[in-house]
């Protein structure tokens, strides 16, 4: 009845028909990993931050760079307004 045994797994050995060989084809791998290099070194989060800003500050698409600081500026005065920030403050 198959109470007590537990079912094995069945095993299938798959080798690919066009498969010429050198690289692992199953090794997934984003696409920009190999161009950036915040993603390269694993330095803990003080380290991302830091070659994060490293390649924002020296990359050479400034068009990019204005496309980051438009839609930073658009998040920020959307979160004041969501808060009902209130400029008077600091003016008296």
């Amino acid at each position: 009845m198959g109470i007590l045994k537990t079912r094995k797994n069945k095993k299938y050995s798959y080798s690919p028909r066009h498969y010429q060989g050198g690289a692992n084809p199953y090794k997934l791998e984003p696409k920009f990993d190999k161009y950036r290099k915040s993603t390269l070194q694993n330095k803990g989060l003080k380290g991302k931050f830091t070659t994060a800003w490293d390649d924002f500050k020296h990359n050479p698409d400034k068009k990019a760079n204005r496309m980051v600081l438009i839609i930073l500026a658009i998040l920020i005065f959307a979160f004041l307004y969501i808060i009902d920030f209130d400029l008077s403050i600091f003016l008296s």
